[in-house]
């Protein structure tokens, strides 16, 4: 019955939780989390083969929890004003909450900041990484400079990143004595932040209204009319006073409860999980279509990041084979969902059969681009390069501390000769300045 009351799991986490996308916490991606955040599952890190050391691990992390932005917080506050002014109350107790009791404090000052949620991911993700890899995190590594802490502009990756830091100094080391972060950041936009130096991406994806045509079609479908239906009923309100966009900021108003303040807010009695599931796909067609295989040019545009890491691999090689020791063993680099999924994509992870369009919601169920499993917040890609007896090898050994195996390789850890084999026309091509370049007699076409 499509107002029918919407059940919820005990113990405080919406049964919509595992479907919001890049707004997603962590704990949905690895649930352990939730009653040991330090706990790490060893048996999952062992390579298949003996006598290998770790040398370098290089991890690229999504910034831990944030607000929501003032984009979206714009969105809220249209969202709790229809509400407060249509909806009716017939005795439904979380509809009374959010009339009469729950308090809109998302403010435009808090535009995309990081919360105390998103600290705290991060200090964990350091001690669980150093944990895993104890003789690459070492105090000394540390205060040597032999670790390397690169990070976005943005604020908070800047204070993920400082985050991390502190969990190592202060919770895995637990060293004593002044601590100054921020000499040990390096702000890098052209790797962390590419997608804004790319100007074919920003011209004929960013700025182009028809780049994202499937998103906005998939609005105007069945699927997405009778969740607007469905929301409307429980309301008790005319369809419509609603619109899919409030739709969309109804349903992040209780991710962003849930992940910021772990609070199963009374918003989330709006959705069941026929709902979330559409929800969630229209939020994963965005991301294909702005970030990884929509447009050729999502993917390119992580070239620099591409050969950033292929760089400091080849580097670490030769530093284990000459030296037996490596100048940089540790290189953390914190930026966004937008930099993970072009990355991620640019390799060949997560790609479907067929695309994902704004007709296809039911044949893609079992889709494998689920971006709350990909990216929800803290979401960390990790490289780790091995010397064994005879050879140098990769184990690409994490996405969110999970072992993901190397597209068309059946080694979980590569030889890392093979490895620059399979992304040999990667790394001989991908040049970011032919990629993004964009001929000036193209531009007004582009542009229209």
């Amino acid at each position: 019955m499509r107002g029918a009351k919407v059940n919820h799991r005990a113990g405080g986490t919406p049964a919509i939780a595992e479907y919001f996308g890049t707004k997603s916490r962590y704990e949905e991606v690895n649930p352990h989390l939730i009653d040991d955040a330090l706990a790490v599952n060893e048996s999952l890190l062992k390579l298949p083969y003996n006598d290998c050391v770790p040398v370098h691990l290089t991890a690229v992390i999504r910034h831990g929890t944030r607000y929501p932005t003032a984009k979206n917080i714009k969105k809220l506050h249209q969202l709790h004003k229809v509400v407060l002014e249509k909806a009716q109350d017939l005795g439904e107790g979380w509809l009374d909450e959010i009339k009469n009791r729950w308090k809109m404090d998302y403010t435009d000052d808090i535009d995309g900041n990081i919360a105390e949620k998103g600290r705290e991911d991060h200090r964990n993700l350091a001690v669980r990484l150093a944990k895993t890899f104890p003789s690459l995190f070492t105090a000394d590594n540390f205060r040597l400079d032999r670790m390397q802490f690169i990070t976005s502009t943005k604020p908070r990756c800047e204070d993920s990143a400082k985050a991390f830091i502190q969990g190592l100094v202060m919770h895995h080391w637990e060293l004593k004595g002044p601590l100054d972060v921020e000499k040990h950041l390096q702000r890098n936009d052209n790797l962390m932040r590419f997608f804004e130096h790319c100007r074919r991406f920003v011209v004929n994806v960013e700025e182009n209204k028809t780049a994202l045509k499937e998103v906005d079609l998939f609005k105007t479908k069945a699927e997405m009319k009778t969740v607007l239906e469905k929301v409307a009923s429980r309301l008790h309100t005319a369809c419509s006073d609603l619109t899919p966009d409030l739709i969309e900021a109804a349903f992040y108003l209780c991710s962003y409860e849930f992940a910021i303040k772990t609070v199963n807010s009374p918003w989330c009695n709006l959705f069941d999980e026929e709902d979330a599931k559409v929800l969630e796909y229209g939020n994963d067609l965005k991301q294909y279509w702005k970030r990884t295989y929509g447009h050729e040019i999502n993917r390119k545009s992580s070239c620099p990041l591409f050969h950033d890491l292929f760089e400091r691999l080849d580097k670490a090689a030769e530093d284990s084979k000459k030296f037996a020791t490596v100048e940089k063993p540790v290189t953390i680099q914190v930026g966004h969902a937008e930099t993970l999924l072009p990355l991620l994509s640019l390799m060949g992870f997560f790609k479907d059969e067929v695309p994902l369009t704004s007709d296809n919601f039911a044949q893609q169920q079992n889709r494998t681009f689920r971006s709350s499993q990909i990216v929800p917040y803290t979401s960390n890609l990790v490289f780790v390069l091995h010397r064994c007896r005879d050879s140098h090898r990769v184990q690409l050994l994490l996405l969110n501390e999970k072992p993901l195996p190397f597209p068309r390789s059946s080694d979980p850890a590569p030889e890392y000769q093979s490895l620059r084999d399979l992304y040999g026309e990667l790394l001989e091509g991908c040049d970011a300045r032919r990629e993004c370049e964009l001929p000036n007699h193209n531009l007004s076409n582009a542009e229209l």
